[in-house]
This record gives C-alpha cells, sequence and structure tokens, in this order.
C-alpha cells in the first residue's frame, strides 16, 4: 500500500526510498504480530501456520524480538532519509512522525490495544469499538498509504484523499478479520479460529450481526474506492486491494 501510493502520485521516482520505507512497515507490522501472540495479550500458539515466536523461541526472546523489529524500522527510514535528495530527506521526517504516531497510545496500536484488552461484548459499543478497531489494526494500514503519498509531491487535496482510503480500508480489514474469526478456515487463516467469542472481544459480529458487519465492511470498501475515482485507472491497484480486503480467505 505504501509502495502503491507512492506511485500513485509519483509513477516510479523515488521506487527505492518507497521500498525502504515499505519495509520498515513490514517490519512494524511483524513486530506487532509476535507481541499480539503473547501470553499476556491474545496468547495464540498459532501465526502463519506455524508455531508463534515464544513458542519456539521462548516469551523473553520474542519480547525482544519485537522490540527489535520496532527498533529496525525506524533505523531503516532514516537511512533512507540520510541518502536520500533534500526533498525526499525532509519528507522522510513527516513520515518517522506519522509512523510513531500510528503505533502510539492515543489513535496508535498501543492505544487500541490497551482499550481492545479492557473490552468485552458486555462493555462494548459502536464509538468504542470502532476506535479500538481504527487504532489497533487501521493505524498502520492508514499510515502505511499516508507514507507512500508523503514521500511524493502530492498536494493536500491528494493527500486528504489517501487519507480516507486509507483510514476506510483499515476498518474494513479489521471487520473482514473478525468475521473471518467466525466464518473462516484455521487451514486458510494459519491461526486459531473462534478466539474472540473464547475471550468475549468485543467484534463487529458480536456487536452488529454477520450479515450488517459483511455491509459495513463493504460499504467502507466502496467509500475508500470513491476517493480514488479522480485518479482513474491509475489507482486501480489500490482499488483492487480494497476489495481483496473484504473477499479475503486469511
Amino acid at each position: 500500500m505504501c509502495l502503491e501510493a507512492g506511485r500513485l502520485f509519483s509513477g516510479d521516482e523515488n521506487e527505492k526510498t518507497l521500498l525502504r520505507v515499505g519495509s520498515a512497515l513490514e517490519l512494524i507490522h511483524t513486530y506487532s504480530l509476535i507481541h499480539d501472540d503473547l501470553p499476556a495479550l491474545d496468547n495464540d500458539n498459532l501465526r502463519r501456520g506455524k508455531p508463534t515466536s515464544h513458542v519456539v523461541f521462548g516469551e523473553a526472546t520474542a519480547i525482544l524480538a519485537g522490540d527489535a523489529l520496532l527498533t529496525l524500522a525506524f533505523e531503516v527510514i532514516a537511512h533512507a532519509g540520510v541518502e536520500a535528495s533534500d526533498g525526499v530527506g525532509v519528507r522522510t521526517l513527516r513520515v518517522l512522525d506519522e509512523l510513531a504516531r500510528a503505533i502510539g497510545t492515543v489513535k496508535g496500536m498501543v492505544g487500541g490495544q490497551v482499550v481492545d484488552l479492557e473490552t468485552t461484548d458486555s462493555t462494548g459499543d459502536s464509538a468504542r469499538l470502532e476506535y479500538i478497531h481504527s487504532a489497533k489494526t487501521g493505524a498502520l494500514i492508514r499510515a502505511a498509504v499516508r507514507s507512500g503519498a508523503l514521500l511524493t509531491s502530492a498536494d493536500k487535496n491528494d493527500f486528504d484523499r489517501a487519507t480516507t482510503y486509507g483510514e476506510k480500508i483499515g476498518l474494513a480489514f479489521q471487520i473482514a478479520d473478525d468475521l473471518l474469526d467466525v466464518l473462516g478456515s484455521q487451514v486458510e487463516m494459519g491461526k486459531t479460529i473462534g478466539k474472540d467469542e473464547q475471550q468475549h472481544k468485543a467484534t463487529y459480529p458480536a456487536l452488529h450481526g454477520i450479515e450488517a458487519s459483511q455491509r459495513i465492511a463493504s460499504r467502507l470498501v466502496e467509500e475508500a474506492c470513491e476517493a480514488l475515482r479522480p485518479y482513474g485507472s491509475r489507482a486501480e491497484v489500490l482499488q483492487g486491494i480494497a476489495h481483496y480486503i473484504v473477499g479475503r480467505k486469511k
């Protein structure tokens, strides 16, 4: 998503920097999965069809591995900024700020995770649930799209459209994840199914029902695609990603 947002607004310009920032985003993503699976959080023993990091290497090593990946992500982006031209170098500082906020405690992954741990299906409501999903999962997806745009000469209208797209698909992704925990296959998903219900998590299916949740996710995807409509065929890949999110099996 970072790569495609950058390509949307600048073609193949800054491709090397986009690749590095995209790689850093995946380092952050992987760190978040390792920590999310820890016994103190979701306590999951399966990820991508394999035993989770703390199961294989021990809890202490898994914590340190996540810490190392998060730190390395910022190192990669900083080096990309140092090696880039002046204009792009300044833009990487904005990317660092964007990612720090996306990972952080106010509207970022850590904040979403804290509220998620405190919330069960008996205490959840629509606003609280939307915050959890938009922060815990959506913030990194939004940041990926916005980071790609930040590394280009996109104007304010471009950036606002990219932000709308990222926010909509970020929330849609987590709703789809909620649905897959109910309807998915453990073989296809590569992780434990049905844990949300077992742990009494506040989810969209628990709060709205399956069919309503599917409609909400589909509506969000259409709104995301509509935000990119002014770019015509140049936005086809990003629009395709949006549709994949609600149709995925894992």
